[in-house]
């Protein structure tokens, strides 16, 4: 749990941390999100399994997570914390060994504050922080945690966003966000060699609060999980009986 100047407060249950109610009081955490690339420039997505309490189904970047409260993951010199945390998540969801994600290659850009609200119980409420790296991985997902992962180029991906209506595609609210405000030029700085000319660490960007998601129909707004304690379990299985402090 962390405040809206991202300074952490205490521990919080993932049950907590994502109740609607509780993010109607205002109650926020820290998350990041991965972006892979592989060295062709293709970016790695996965859409998150039917098992996820959260946005079953929907697609998003290669891993949405968040960090332990732990010393280690929460260290915040370099970004060290969540990069901890994003070694961690690859592993788990995705099945790519740490050997294959050194930390000194993981970049931090920015920070995201955002809310997405799902229709009922479950939303999120964040404030992300953005990691993008460039590795080729071996891939062995988790089924209860991922449905697909897939690779896109850039065009690739702007057909994909501009069928998803006519497909039924359903993309994550933070996604949708990251690619439509800032994707392209992360994209292009990658290319020439300088992602480090689109760094912004000490902003936090406050994103207006997306529309409520439904579980059936897509979902590609223009603006706009998962932690448990030292043993890594599904997010189902972290919400439902949810009293281990995970972020």
């Amino acid at each position: 749990v962390v405040d809206a100047e991202d300074r952490a407060l205490r521990a919080g249950s993932k049950r907590e941390c994502h109740l609607n109610d509780n993010i109607d009081g205002g109650l926020l955490h820290r998350a990041f999100s991965v972006f892979l690339f592989n060295s062709e420039g293709k970016l790695l997505l996965q859409q998150r399994s039917d098992k996820k309490i959260t946005f079953p189904l929907f697609w998003a970047n290669t891993c949405c997570s968040h960090p332990l409260y732990t010393p280690a993951e929460l260290e915040l010199e370099n970004a060290l914390g969540v990069k901890r945390a994003a070694v961690r998540k690859l592993g788990h969801e995705l099945g790519i060994a740490a050997e294959e994600l050194p930390l000194d290659k993981f970049q931090f850009l920015t920070r995201i504050h955002y809310v997405a609200k799902e229709a009922g119980t479950w939303g999120e409420h964040e404030i992300d922080h953005v990691l993008v790296i460039q590795a080729d991985v071996t891939l062995n997902p988790e089924p209860n945690e991922v449905a697909e992962a897939r690779y896109f180029d850039e065009a690739e991906l702007d057909h994909f966003f501009k069928t998803a209506e006519q497909t039924g595609t359903k993309v994550s609210p933070w996604f949708g966000h990251i690619k439509e405000k800032f994707l392209s030029k992360w994209w292009a700085a990658l290319r020439s060699g300088d992602l480090e000319a689109c760094a912004d660490r000490h902003t936090i960007h406050r994103i207006p609060p997306a529309s409520e998601a439904t579980a059936d129909g897509p979902t590609i707004p223009l603006s706009g999980t998962d932690g448990s304690s030292a043993a890594d379990v599904s997010e189902s299985e972290a919400i439902g009986g949810a009293t281990n402090s995970t972020n």
